[in-house]
């Protein structure tokens, strides 16, 4: 069990299962990002036959990806609390999906030739610690391929709820999720030990009616505040107003609409297998990089 708590896992499981019911209404970045991670399965000329969803709140990345990336056994995963473990609904039939409980993976090592996580690790306490059990659920030259919510998500609202609540209230209360940025997630892959890490990512701009049509589609997402040390209390609604008032004024179109911007971060490594390119050994190149340059090369002294 992880001893690192930033989320309230108990709040991010409730949040997930009452968006369920309304997710077909607010799946529009989910499936967007889930078609992009199989455009990047298509690029990769190999089948993996057994695949993981890590942290499956629903079947939007399965429908989205379809037949690409030849994937025959595709198991789901999701995360619980220990503490407050779900139940199944009334008439839900039996299912072959795994539970993380506490962050835990209960998968046997070398399990999976492929591990796939969309939009949803940005909700883990401890993502060093999954990164790391990713890879030894891996097989030898498995793919772990995800994306997170990162970099500037959401500065927007962010900006306007923080200056609203230092007007109305005197002070703030944290609010939105700590966000991962593209180097900090390369580093991170390289920490857990992946092969060939690599990440990347998209900006996505979105354009709503007012901040309270953009509010209500998190929550049919399920991604409202989940912080642990938030407040608890419900927001004030002079607070809520203010924001919206100071979201329209300072980033809306000449239409009247106000923006969003969805910062994606993609991670993409490779469990290590002796088939793999390797650097070269310092020294050990039969070129010049001069010779190339068509420069003189000057030695340090």
């Amino acid at each position: 069990m992880t001893d690192i708590y930033i989320f309230d896992r108990k709040s991010v499981n409730q949040h997930h299962s009452r968006a369920q019911e309304l997710v077909d209404n607010h799946d529009f970045l989910f499936r967007e990002i889930a078609d992009r991670l199989g455009d990047r399965l298509m690029d990769i000329a190999r089948d993996f036959p057994k695949a993981l969803n890590l942290g499956s709140n629903h079947t939007i990345l399965k429908e989205a990806l379809g037949t690409r990336g030849g994937m025959q056994d595709f198991t789901a995963a999701k995360f619980l609390s220990e503490e407050h473990p779900e139940l199944p609904k009334k008439g839900t039939p039996p299912s072959n999906d795994l539970e993380i409980v506490s962050e835990i993976m209960p998968s046997a090592p070398q399990s999976y030739d492929l591990i796939i996580s969309n939009l949803c690790l940005h909700w883990v306490n401890d993502l060093p610690g999954i990164l790391l059990q990713a890879h030894q659920s891996l097989k030898a030259d498995g793919l772990f391929l995800a994306s997170m919510i990162g970099g500037e998500s959401l500065k927007e609202l962010r900006a306007c709820l923080m200056e609203a609540e230092m007007e109305i209230e005197g002070g703030v209360s944290p609010r939105v999720s700590p966000l991962i940025d593209v180097k900090d997630a390369g580093a991170l892959l390289q920490r857990a030990g992946f092969a060939l890490p690599v990440s990347d990512f998209d900006r996505i701009e979105v354009s709503y009616a007012n901040a309270f049509d953009l509010m209500k589609e998190l929550r049919g997402m399920g991604e409202t505040n989940a912080i642990h040390n938030r407040r608890k209390s419900f927001t004030r609604r002079e607070t809520l107003l203010k924001a919206a008032e100071l979201y329209q004024e300072k980033f809306s179109d000449s239409e009247g609409r106000i923006n969003a911007t969805f910062d994606v971060v993609y991670l993409a490594g490779w469990a290590p297998h002796t088939s793999q390119q390797k650097p070269l050994r310092p020294g050990s190149a039969a070129e010049r990089l001069s010779d190339f340059l068509n420069t003189e090369e000057t030695k340090l002294t």
